[in-house]
């Protein structure tokens, strides 16, 4: 008998299914932290995804909800590949991976899951993390909780920000420091 300890998943399976689209943010920020939101941005957030296929698994989204990527606008799409740069410098810094896929899945003909919300994956890699468990029993091992991933990658996403904005790692602007 095979049994996988993952008490993340216990919040899906007992809590209330969403009727809306899961990637469609509030306006307000106080789910953030329980949907596991890493930064909102003026067009686009970055968030984890609560299934992962490896430890660190995050996604980068447009905050708007859109299907497409010919339907962004400039803004949104300069913001959404910025974010997608952010998310691999704080992936390399918390995790050292080994290699990062990111991949967009526009369509359910092309695997989307959530078809209906644009969204990047990005999933840190390392050789060998396809162990014994995933090739012969078809399982996956996440060393890490959700939880305790979300408490490291959020600071390092705020600090990302805060260097977006001008302000230098010491908490100076660049025009003062």
């Amino acid at each position: 008998m095979k049994q996988l300890w993952c008490p993340w998943r216990l919040d899906y399976i007992l809590g209330p299914k969403p009727d809306a689209c899961v990637l469609c943010l509030p306006a307000h920020t106080r789910e953030d932290e329980d949907r596991l939101v890493l930064r909102r941005g003026t067009w686009n957030f970055a968030i984890m995804n609560k299934f992962p296929y490896n430890n660190g698994h995050i996604m980068v989204s447009p905050l708007r909800h859109v299907m497409d990527i010919d339907e962004l606008a400039p803004e949104e799409y300069d913001e959404l590949f910025r974010f997608l740069q952010a998310s691999v410098r704080i992936l390399k810094a918390r995790f050292s991976p080994q290699g990062i896929n990111i991949g967009l899945n526009m369509g359910e003909a092309a695997g989307a899951g959530i078809r209906e919300h644009l969204h990047f994956h990005l999933v840190p890699r390392w050789n060998g993390d396809s162990s014994f468990m995933a090739v012969m029993d078809e399982v996956r091992v996440i060393p890490e909780h959700l939880r305790a991933t979300y408490q490291a990658l959020k600071p390092l996403f705020a600090a990302e920000g805060r260097l977006e904005q001008g302000e230098m790692p010491c908490g100076c602007s660049k025009s003062s420091c």
